[in-house]
């Protein structure tokens, strides 16, 4: 007897236009509100219709930390799907499928891949005259293979249509019934022992968790232009930031987002921006606008698969170097990238507030992973965060918005305050703001002016890195081999660690979740401590491996790097530790 399973994957697979991606987010939201822990991904191409679309959810009794390659579960909606995704089942994996649509042999499938040809469309007739109802019948399929509560499918669907006619709720919960029964009668369960439990957990992207978090962390302006996959930022805020306060403005074009964002910094209120990569490129110059008027900014920069268009529905985290060099000239800004959702609502607050504390632009590096997948997470503190909104002028003296300081910080002034005019020009500038960079520029007193405030500015860096955090570390103090990762590899990377561990090698982790300015020093320290280090990015140059070259000197033992726009799964990283262990020093080293 095979042992019960407390995990599961179900794979929906269709072409666009299908109805793939919600009828996956029904699926996953009816596993979270039946007490389950929820990863899901939703891969698609740049197509309307057409194209292959597939959408996994991976739940289970535990903190589900990725997406998983394999699938128990196949719900296939064309026989694209089966050829592309049958590989990818597990032992006694099952198929779902309309046979008067798709023709499926078992020579089709892996051996031990159980076919369950049920007639979806013809049942689904009898409920609404809509072909995308079948893909109800089939979700009833697969909950009775893992004998989901119908009662929370129920609330799900409530939710999803409630804005339409009771008769749509009423017609999906027939058309699983008749799913539930079909495939009861046919198959009966697999061996999942999934404990349902009454308790409903968060399922969202990490894009809303942005959101959320902009909403807690004060902002008060938001501007966009859609662009995936950073779209969903601004259409969540579209929708929910009026009643939190929130202006929200589509613009005609990038450069007219980030120029808004800054007016709105410069004016006093918490502002910022979400785009792509290429959105980005269109930002730079207005980026240099903000570092020399030392204007509060957040971008938020969701990168996909490059260059140009590229890949522009699939992930990779290739717009670091970017970000790190956006604008000409130097300038502080400060480099974040968030591991999971809960990490993306937590750095958006960080971010508003580090942005205001050291006036200087903040970037929240997400990825397409990270933005769009949905995961489970604890009830997040929606009441206000506490706001840091750094130094202003109190009034007494002259009003110098650029006042030289130990801190590299000046007093801000909000424009129009009483004997506190001050020009917010692109040029160099002295402590009251008056440019230097015209008729003055060369002579002895500009260019000790020049020297000065760009001092002051750089000089923000030293204490910024003070509110980052050092990278975290697990596993044993004398792993064989230590991952170095950043952003949403973390998932990743911990389902590798885990397996490895059953094999019975303990290796350990440093993820990176602030990413400028660090400690170099410390930095330095503690990579160096580790005996064999493998760095993992999904790029194709090993960009932080870069700027960690630049600023400790450290290189990596080896590299394991992805750009196939797809993400890691835990399988290329347990591969690669097997190889490297040959390699790795068999010296101790104290920690």
């Amino acid at each position: 007897m095979s042992m019960v399973r407390t995990e599961v994957s179900i794979r929906i697979g269709g072409a666009a236009g299908d109805g793939v991606a919600s009828t996956g987010e029904i699926f996953g939201k009816t596993l979270s509100r039946s007490g389950q822990h929820v990863y899901a991904y939703n891969s698609y191409q740049s197509v309307i219709r057409g194209g292959h679309v597939w959408f996994q959810i991976r739940g289970g009794k535990d903190p589900v930390l990725y997406v998983g390659q394999h699938a128990d579960i196949l719900i296939a909606l064309n026989k694209q799907t089966v050829d592309v995704h049958a590989p990818l089942l597990t032992a006694g994996g099952r198929i779902i499928f309309d046979p008067s649509k798709v023709k499926v042999t078992e020579a089709d499938v892996p051996k031990g891949v159980i076919l369950c040809p049920m007639p979806l469309y013809e049942l689904a007739k009898e409920f609404s005259p809509n072909p995308i109802m079948a893909n109800t019948v089939a979700v009833g399929a697969a909950m009775s293979f893992i004998k989901a509560p119908v009662e929370k499918f129920k609330s799900v669907l409530e939710d999803q249509f409630g804005h339409k006619k009771a008769d749509v709720v009423d017609a999906n919960l027939k058309a699983a019934q008749a799913g539930i029964n079909y495939a009861t009668e046919k198959w009966g369960p697999m061996d999942f022992g999934l404990p349902y439990a009454d308790k409903k957990r968060i399922f969202l992207t990490g894009n809303q968790a942005i959101a959320l978090g902009a909403m807690a962390g004060g902002c008060h302006f938001y501007s966009f232009y859609p662009m995936t996959p950073a779209t969903s930022v601004g259409q969540f805020l579209a929708d929910h930031g009026p009643d939190m306060g929130i202006v929200v403005k589509q613009c005609e074009d990038e450069i007219a987002v980030i120029n808004m964002a800054i007016g709105a910094g410069y004016a006093g209120t918490r502002a910022m921006c979400a785009t792509s990569g290429g959105g980005f490129a269109l930002m730079v110059e207005a980026m240099g606008m903000a570092g020399i008027t030392e204007t509060p900014l957040v971008v938020m920069v969701s990168q996909r698969s490059g260059p140009s268009t590229g890949l522009p529905t699939k992930t990779e985290q290739g717009d670091l170097n970017m970000v790190m060099g956006a604008g000409q000239g130097d300038y502080p800004r400060i480099v974040i990238a968030p591991r999971t959702v809960p990490e993306a609502y937590e750095a958006t607050i960080r971010a508003l507030n580090l942005a205001e504390k050291w006036q200087t632009p903040v970037l929240v590096l997400s990825d397409l992973l990270l933005s769009e997948h949905f995961e489970t997470s604890e009830e997040f503190p929606m009441e206000r965060a506490t706001l840091e909104r750094g130094v202003w002028w109190d009034g007494n003296g002259p009003g110098l918005r650029y006042k030289l300081t130990p801190s590299g910080v000046s007093p801000r002034i909000i424009p129009g305050t009483a004997n506190g005019a001050f020009i917010a020009g692109s040029d160099e500038h002295d402590e009251d703001s008056t440019l230097v960079s015209d008729v003055r520029a060369g002579l002895p007193d500009a260019i000790e002016v020049r020297k000065k405030q760009m001092d002051k500015r750089m000089h923000k860096l030293e204490g910024a890195k003070k509110d980052l955090h050092m990278p975290e570390r697990v596993g044993p103090a004398n792993a064989p081999v230590t991952l170095v990762s950043w952003g949403s590899t973390h998932g990743a990377v911990r389902e590798a660690m885990a397996t490895l561990k059953k094999e019975g090698v303990e290796v350990a982790s440093i993820e990176f979740t602030d990413l400028y300015p660090l400690d170099w020093g410390k930095l330095k320290e503690m990579l160096q401590k580790e005996r064999f280090t493998l760095m993992i990015e999904g790029n194709y140059t090993g960009q932080l491996e870069r700027l960690l070259r630049a600023e400790t000197g450290w290189f990596p033992s080896d590299t394991l790097h992805k750009y196939d726009g797809e993400p890691f799964w835990p399988e290329d990283i347990v591969a690669k530790v097997h190889a490297v262990l040959k390699m790795a020093p068999k010296k101790e080293v104290v920690h």
